[in-house]
């Protein structure tokens, strides 16, 4: 790899497909469909490419959770509570949007952490339609001894290790 970085080149090319023009580089313009323009294959290179890592990415980090009993979504929920505020926790409607699940998910996900007691659920007392989710001291303790092995699955796999 060269100075510039394999999504830096993606991005250069969406930028400027003069970019596309040496033939040496991953956007040899002979290659290209007729019915598609640069600018279409280049976007569809990225988001391939992008696949391709997240895939990568969530296979490594479920073989690494797995020996912690937590799934990507469980550790990712158990983060959440246990990061982003001094409380320790959330709203469900918040939880959801911050880890990209949808209602009926995220219930299965809390239901599974709330039945190994790493947090519970209670009732909004400023408005009793909302149901919060806090970590417990077991879901801190199980999402502390992961973070370890999340992060480096991570860094191998995006790189950064």
């Amino acid at each position: 790899m060269g100075s510039k970085s394999y999504m830096q080149e993606h991005i250069l090319q969406l930028q400027n497909p003069a970019y596309a023009t040496y033939a040496g580089g991953r956007y040899d313009r002979r290659r290209m469909s007729r019915r598609n323009s640069p600018t279409d294959d280049a976007l569809v290179d990225v988001w391939r490419d992008l696949l391709a890592s997240h895939a990568r990415a969530h296979g490594a980090l479920e073989r690494a959770l797995r020996a912690h009993d937590l799934g990507v979504s469980e550790y990712e929920v158990l983060e959440r509570l246990a990061t982003e505020r001094p409380d320790d926790q959330r709203r469900m409607q918040e939880l959801g949007e911050a880890v990209h699940l949808s209602q009926s998910a995220l219930s299965r996900v809390v239901g599974r952490l709330e039945d190994d007691g790493l947090v519970a659920r209670g009732m909004c007392h400023d408005d009793r339609r909302g149901i919060y989710v806090c970590i417990t001291e077991a879901g801190r303790s199980r999402y502390d001894a992961a973070r370890p092995a999340h992060r480096a699955a991570l860094a191998e796999t995006l790189g950064r290790g």
